[in-house]
């Protein structure tokens, strides 16, 4: 069954964009959380962040 991809209305701390992938990915949401901080610091983290939250749409 594939999992799709849309921002959770709960489990979220700014726009669901980790919650989201972690659901897709079936990972732990801290990993992924953990990863975009780490790409923080090279500074494609937060560009990426922001782009997935344009892109991926809101559950319903």
């Amino acid at each position: 069954m594939e999992r799709s991809l849309v921002r959770p209305r709960n489990r979220k701390i700014l726009a669901g964009v980790c919650a989201a992938l972690a659901d897709r990915f079936g990972i732990s949401v801290k990993l992924v959380r953990l990863g975009f901080v780490l790409f923080g610091f090279f500074g494609v983290g937060e560009l990426v962040y922001i782009a997935l939250w344009i892109l991926i749409p809101k559950a319903s």
